[in-house]
C-alpha cells in the first residue's frame, strides 16, 4: 500500500451530542505522534461530527507530516444540513491544504445509512434493522444508488468549489456509487463470516471492475471489534451493545474478550488488500472513547469489547505503556505496527 492509515475519532455527533468528551490539544498531539512514530502510519483518516475538532486535528496532524483525509462524518443530518457542513470543511480543508499538506477530502461516508434521506427510517437503528430483512429490503433498494447519486453530485460540486484537492467518498455497497465525479475510490469493507471462505477473490475481483475507471482505491474503513466471533460479524460488531439517549450503556450479553483475534483479523485482511494492489488502507479505528475498558467489574459493563478501537480505553487511570495517556494498546496495535513498519 501507498498509504498506510489508521481513522483518528475527533467525535462523532448525534443529535447535538458529542461522543468524545476528552479532547484536550496536548492528548491529540500525542496520539497522533504515537501514530505516525509507533504505529508507522504515512496516512490518517481525520473524522467526526465538528468541524473545528476535525480542522485542529488535521493541522496537527498535516504538521507531522501525514497525509490527512479531511472526513466529516453526518450521523442523522438531512441534506441541506451536509451540504452546510460539507461547504465549511471543505474551506478548513483548502486552507490546510494551500500551505503545502497533502489533504484528500472525504464527502461523507455511508450516507444510505447514515442519513434520513436514502433509506425508510427515522433513526440509524431502524435503518439497520431494515438491512437484515431482505424481503423489506429489496423493495426500497432499487432506488437508493439514483438518490445517493444525486446528492454526491450536489455535494461533489459544493466541495470542489472550495476545495482544489483529491475528493472521495466513503461507500458501501447499497450505495452504488458513480465514480465519475471523485478523483478515488473509496470504499469500506469487511469480512465477515458470510464471505470468508472467498474474501480473497472478491476483493481482487472488485478492483478488476470497470465501474472504478481505473482510479485508485482506498479502503477507508475495516477491523474487528474485541470479543470472541467479532470477525464473524465484521461490521456488525456494535450490535452486541445496548444504547441510551447519552450514548452506549451495556452489553447485551456475556462475551469473552480476543485481543488476539482481532489482531489476527487486521493481519489477514491487511495482507489481503495489499495483494490485491489497493492504494490506501485505513483501519478502524485508533479510539473509541465512548467504549471505556472496565475490568474487574461486571463484564457487560466493559464496553471495549464491542470496540474496534486498537487501544483500550480507561475512565478513571492512565496505561502503564504510556502512563500519560488514558489507554493501553492492544493486540491489534503490536500487530499493525509490525505490517505497517515493514512500508
Amino acid at each position: 500500500m501507498r498509504a498506510r492509515g489508521i481513522t483518528y475519532d475527533t467525535g462523532f455527533v448525534r443529535h447535538g451530542v458529542n461522543s468524545r468528551r476528552r479532547f484536550e490539544p496536548e492528548l491529540v498531539e500525542r496520539e497522533l505522534t504515537i501514530i505516525r512514530d509507533d504505529l508507522h502510519c504515512n496516512a490518517v483518516r481525520v473524522t467526526g461530527g465538528d468541524p473545528e475538532r476535525i480542522d485542529f486535528a488535521a493541522a496537527i496532524a498535516a504538521g507531522l507530516g501525514l497525509e490527512v483525509w479531511f472526513s466529516p462524518y453526518p450521523l442523522e443530518l438531512g441534506a441541506d444540513e451536509m451540504l452546510a457542513l460539507f461547504a465549511d470543511c471543505a474551506e478548513r480543508a483548502e486552507r490546510l491544504r494551500v500551505r503545502g499538506c497533502e489533504v484528500v477530502f472525504v464527502t461523507g461516508a455511508e450516507l444510505s445509512i447514515m442519513s434520513p434521506d436514502f433509506l425508510p427510517g427515522d433513526s440509524l437503528e431502524e435503518r439497520l434493522a431494515l438491512l437484515s430483512e431482505p424481503d423489506r429490503v429489496r423493495a426500497v433498494l432499487a432506488g437508493v444508488g439514483d438518490r445517493v447519486n444525486d446528492f454526491l453530485g450536489k455535494a461533489v460540486a459544493v466541495v470542489r468549489e472550495r476545495f482544489g484537492g483529491r475528493v472521495t467518498y466513503a461507500s458501501v455497497p447499497i450505495d452504488r456509487v458513480d465514480w465519475t465525479p471523485f478523483d478515488i475510490v473509496a470504499m469500506d469493507v469487511y469480512r465477515s463470516a458470510a464471505i470468508a471462505g472467498n474474501f480473497a477473490e472478491l476483493v481482487a475481483q472488485g478492483l478488476r471492475s470497470p465501474d472504478l475507471q481505473g482510479k485508485p482505491v482506498a479502503i477507508t474503513e475495516f477491523g474487528s471489534a474485541t470479543y470472541r466471533g467479532a470477525g464473524d460479524r465484521g461490521a456488525q460488531g456494535l450490535e452486541i451493545v445496548e444504547y441510551g439517549d447519552s450514548g452506549p450503556l451495556r452489553l447485551t450479553g456475556d462475551h469473552l474478550r480476543d485481543e488476539d483475534g482481532q489482531a489476527t483479523y487486521l493481519r489477514e485482511l491487511l495482507e489481503v488488500f495489499d495483494s490485491a494492489g489497493v492504494d490506501a488502507t485505513f483501519v478502524f479505528i485508533f479510539a473509541l472513547y465512548d467504549h471505556p475498558h472496565r475490568p474487574g467489574g461486571d463484564p457487560r459493563d466493559d464496553l471495549d469489547l464491542a470496540s474496534y478501537g486498537i487501544v483500550k480505553v480507561y475512565e478513571d487511570r492512565p496505561g502503564d505503556t504510556y502512563p500519560d495517556l488514558p489507554w493501553e494498546p492492544k493486540a491489534a496495535f503490536t500487530a499493525l505496527a509490525e505490517v505497517y513498519g515493514k512500508g
